[in-house]
């Protein structure tokens, strides 16, 4: 899997956002029990895509797991069964299989002849592993295996004028065969085949994104690239990409589904989401969810200057407002809606009470309930107010460990590992207004 899907808590909302962490948790748990705690390693955002389908056609099944450290020692619900064990499986293969091409290829790490044979290792039981829990779930890994295996000779034989849509091909096999399984787990066997296609157009989507993003340093490096190797343009990728992205959400309305909230909102809104961000389109207010209207702002006329009360009061942790405003440059702010500076609302008003929390001390709970300060591995980096940057070796430690620690995805919000600055965890979020989409209730995207 290539990570294109990091959904946004604000698009996702509590409820999803929820489920979609309870999937996130479910998948490592289930690499951990089926194959060894070195296996967690291998946890994706695609990979959870499985899980979500299979729960998404039979209805929700989840179990209470323990404090974790990855968590801040927090307890959480998380999703089980066959589902979160096919997502592991997946992930596992197409894992091991990225070790073995860098291994090959004396990539990073694996450039010293010691670190190939542990690599080779890695790959072989990774692969072995992988290939009995997909036998005990019905599922043949051999067909993933092949796909990946079949990549270099596609390459190889791609020259310009080839249509890159044959590069994408052995990508496109191996993620529709995984999506379909999600069909036969769930005792729907009548999804399997618009499931196939779903899948098959997202390994294509998710193929030429990874070739977008890489194209520039790709012929800084002199590496294969399929956009240069066969001479499609950017524009050509682009096209190829929304029509895999309709086909998905097509393909989607033929499967039948117990609840495919949280499937639509990955496979639909975040796939666009995903085209729009690789090709570096800004989000924008008044979305309308995948394939809606993006209204942006124009730009300000000449002279343009901001009238009395136009600048909406100072955000959370000292933040800016947003601006400009919603709506035309220009446009006044209602009488009354942003108080004067240094007004404070008497107890009791809206938005009185007293002074506001303290932000250094703690987060968040996924939901928006209280929480006790940062503990377990979430101790540090701390949240302060003001924040503390940090130079760059210390920036790059604290990627390392936040990454390691899960604290990107899962705290809320963590503090920037170079600004010190509180993030939101929910990836690439540019769309601070946006609100998601709880079954497309509110969106405009005719789904």
């Amino acid at each position: 899997m290539f990570g294109i899907i990091r959904p946004c808590r604000n698009r996702l909302g509590p409820e999803l956002r929820e489920s979609w962490l309870a999937h996130l948790c479910g998948l490592c748990l289930a690499l951990r029990d089926d194959h060894g705690h070195m296996a967690r390693v291998v946890t994706n955002y695609d990979g959870l895509v499985i899980s979500a389908l299979v729960e998404a056609q039979v209805g929700r099944s989840r179990r209470a797991a323990g404090p974790c450290a990855l968590r801040g020692m927090q307890s959480a619900d998380v999703a089980v069964g066959a589902g979160a064990r096919l997502a592991a499986t997946v992930s596992l293969v197409l894992a091991s299989a990225k070790v073995g091409d860098h291994v090959s290829d004396g990539d990073g790490v694996f450039a010293r002849a010691p670190m190939r044979g542990v690599g080779r290792q890695v790959a072989r039981r990774w692969a072995a592993q992988a290939s009995a829990t997909g036998l005990d779930l019905g599922f043949d890994t051999a067909v993933l295996v092949d796909a990946v295996r079949r990549q270099s000779s596609v390459e190889a034989s791609a020259g310009v004028g080839s249509s890159v849509v044959v590069v994408t091909e052995p990508t496109e096999t191996a993620a529709g065969e995984a999506v379909a399984q999600t069909a036969v787990l769930a005792g729907r066997p009548g999804n399997a085949e618009p499931l196939r296609e779903v899948g098959r157009l997202f390994g294509r989507t998710a193929h030429l994104l990874d070739a977008v993003e890489d194209l520039e340093a790709d012929r800084a490096s002199g590496a294969w690239n399929p956009l240069s190797a066969t001479g499609t343009t950017v524009d050509e990728a682009r096209r190829l990409c929304d029509d895999a992205a309709l086909g998905i959400k097509l393909a989607l309305k033929e499967v039948e589904f117990a609840d495919d909230r949280l499937v639509h909102v990955l496979l639909v809104h975040e796939v666009q989401e995903s085209i729009r961000r690789a090709f570096g389109e800004s989000h924008g207010h008044g979305h309308g969810g995948a394939g809606g209207p993006h209204v942006h702002n124009p730009p300000p006329p000449p002279g343009w200057q901001p009238g009395p009360g136009m600048y909406p009061p100072p955000g959370p942790y000292g933040q800016p407002g947003p601006y400009p405003p919603p709506g035309q440059y220009g446009q006044p702010v209602h009488p009354g809606s942003v108080p004067p500076p240094g007004h404070v609302p008497p107890p009791g008003a809206p938005g009185g009470g007293g002074p506001p929390e303290p932000p250094s001390g703690g987060k968040k709970k996924r939901g928006g309930g209280p929480m006790k300060p940062g503990s377990g591995l979430w101790c540090w980096p701390k949240l302060k107010e003001p924040p503390v940057s940090r130079g760059i070796l210390l920036g790059c430690l604290a990627v390392l460990y936040q990454c390691g620690t899960c604290q990107q995805c899962c705290r809320d919000p963590f503090p920037g590992p170079f600004s010190g600055k509180p993030n939101d965890s929910c990836g690439d979020c540019s769309c601070p207004d946006c609100s998601g989409c709880s079954g497309c209730s509110g969106c405009d995207c005719n789904c």
